[in-house]
């Protein structure tokens, strides 16, 4: 059987192996971007070293190593004005992103949210990697973008969500 019927609340339900596989394809990539956005972040928030404007493993500290060689060291002097604050910032970010992909909570904008933070580290931080694919943020990037074009369709507060508004009309 191929195509989706419609079930409880006028929502498409997938008929077959092909359609299952289909609705929870992007579920891995969403589990997997999660975790590792929340690790990072709360990894960064539990260093003390990563956190400090100077030192061995600090936040200044890197991207004072790696702004000669960004692509956009504008980028890397404006994080260089605070480097405290842009490290909060950064783990901050990380934390919600991977929490928002993990519940599937506005999925889209926690997409849009893990493509730009690796997108910013991409053209600082992984720039000068060479072969360009050395460099992993580039590679997280790409792998934000059917998140951010298609959300979470499946075991998701999003769909859930969705459901109600459904059937509230």
């Amino acid at each position: 059987m191929q195509g989706y019927g419609t079930g409880a609340y006028g929502l498409r339900e997938p008929r077959g192996v092909r359609d299952l596989a289909r609705r929870y394809a992007l579920l891995p990539l969403r589990i997997f971007l999660g975790v590792t956005f929340v690790y990072a972040g709360l990894d960064k928030l539990t260093d003390g070293a990563f956190l400090s404007a100077s030192g061995p493993g600090s936040i200044g500290e890197l991207m004072r190593s790696v702004r000669d060689g960004s692509a956009v060291p504008a980028l890397v002097d404006l994080g260089l004005k605070s480097p405290e604050g842009f490290g909060y910032a950064l783990a901050t970010g990380e934390l919600l992103v991977g929490l928002g992909a993990l519940l599937g909570l506005w999925t889209r904008i926690a997409a849009l949210g893990g493509a730009l933070i690796s997108l910013t580290l991409w053209l600082t931080v992984s720039w000068q990697s060479t072969p360009y694919y050395y460099g992993n943020d580039l590679a997280y990037l790409m792998a934000w973008l059917p998140l951010l074009l298609a959300g979470a369709e499946v075991l998701s507060a999003d769909a859930f969500l969705m459901s109600r508004r459904r059937r509230i009309r």
